[in-house]
């Protein structure tokens, strides 16, 4: 392919800097270079520096590309969604505009087990119609690679199902996909009151299964005592890893610390939502070196006015990641700015650090900061021109799709 060069650009945001998570000050250093441009060659990233610098270095047949006085970002890593379901539930939304809570729709059959009836009627085909068309949000947004959970099918044909739709979609190319098992996202309707069987079925069915077709890199479990109590998720996540599953965890959604406590307890990648953590669990996290995957969206979905402590988290050292945590419920967006502009006006992180935790972080999260997150030398040419002229303007201007144009691999996303 020939080589590329996006010049005339108010602000490259490299995100350069160590080859780790950022946590602290690091998380306010963006690396921003100023009227610059970029070469790729080959797919990745050659060469960051001002105009005259890339000029020079370009060869008569590289193909240039005017940015319009916009900026250039590493592309969005999505570190939270579950992309692959049937219909919605825009019903329960009315409901709980109306007074209902997350929790009396569940008790009525609703929420999670809603979408796993319509899942599990759909065929693979049709679900991944449904994802490619999701798949184009989250490019218009910037996006270029997201983590991908199963979990709307509940039983093993259906979970497997839900995984090669996940895998099709990331085989098909115009987002890079990091998949992940969340069997044990909720008890279905046919083990009511016998949530012990369902674990079982978990651990010695699909998980072996899920290992033995390679359709998952790691393993998540929604740890709450209404859901799966912590001796349960223990159970399923031990067993995960003896099979070689990297860990995650949906932790504290609801319920302080039990969930963070037990990602630090087993070495987990991330532990997710954390709403209600209190400084017990951010202790224990920022010792196990677990990073928080915020979802500020879900809260702000929901209606409960409770967002992670960002702050405290940060103050703690913790390398802090945010997240749609898109899915057809709790948070049905698949927009990075706008979680952007939540972590900012609601968990009052800085802009920085924000676009920090929704890039780099997010892909040391994945365990991909070796090829994504940032505009370094030799990383994949992953990257979104966004229709601003200073990257704070992705968190103020809120609400609209930001993305002029978006790179994978260096070739020019449609949608």
């Amino acid at each position: 392919m020939a080589d590329l060069a996006i010049v005339n650009c108010a602000q490259v945001v490299t995100l350069s800097g160590p080859a780790r998570a950022r946590t602290g000050a690091e998380m306010r250093e963006l690396g921003i270079v100023r009227n610059g441009a970029l070469l790729v060659r080959d797919g990745r990233i050659a060469k960051v520096g001002t105009r005259a610098e890339i000029e020079r270095a370009a060869s008569t047949d590289t193909e240039m590309v005017d940015a319009g006085g916009r900026i250039v970002l590493p592309g969005f890593v999505d570190a939270h969604t579950h992309p692959v379901f049937a219909g919605n539930r825009a019903d329960e939304f009315d409901q709980r505009a109306e007074g209902a809570t997350y929790a009396e729709i569940a008790a009525r059959g609703g929420g999670i087990r809603s979408t796993v009836r319509q899942t599990r009627a759909a065929s693979e085909a049709d679900l991944l119609a449904a994802a490619r068309r999701y798949r184009a949000w989250f490019l218009r947004g910037g996006t270029t690679t997201i983590e991908a959970k199963s979990g709307y099918g509940l039983t093993l044909d259906d979970e497997l199902k839900i995984l090669r739709a996940i895998r099709s979609l990331g085989a098909e190319g115009g987002l890079r996909v990091s998949p992940t098992f969340l069997g044990a996202h909720e008890v279905p309707d046919e083990y009511r009151g016998r949530r012990a069987d369902y674990v079982r079925l978990v651990i010695d069915e699909m998980l072996p299964a899920v290992w033995r077709e390679g359709l998952a890199e790691s393993c998540d479990v929604f740890c709450e005592p209404s859901v799966f109590p912590v001796a349960q998720s223990r159970e399923i996540l031990e067993a995960a890893c003896a099979l070689g599953f990297r860990l995650r965890l949906h932790a504290d959604q609801f319920s302080a610390d039990e969930g963070s406590l037990l990602a630090a307890e087993l070495g987990a990648d991330t532990a997710d939502h954390l709403e209600a953590t209190t400084q017990c669990g951010w202790t224990a996290l920022a010792r196990a070196g677990v990073q928080p995957v915020l979802l500020p969206a879900s809260a702000y979905c929901l209606g409960s006015g409770r967002y992670p402590a960002a702050r405290q988290m940060i103050e703690r050292g913790l390398a802090v990641t945010l997240a749609t945590d898109f899915n057809p419920g709790s948070s049905p967006t698949a927009s990075m700015p706008l979680v952007l502009s939540l972590a900012v006006t609601q968990m009052k992180m800085t802009c920085a650090e924000a676009i920090t935790a929704a890039t780099i972080n997010g892909a040391y999260s994945l365990r991909r900061g070796n090829s994504v997150g940032s505009l370094d030398a030799g990383k994949l040419a992953d990257f979104a021109i966004h229709d601003f002229a200073d990257y704070r303007e992705l968190a103020y201007f809120f609400g609209r799709e930001t993305a002029w144009a978006v790179y994978i691999g260096g070739v020019r996303q449609t949608w």
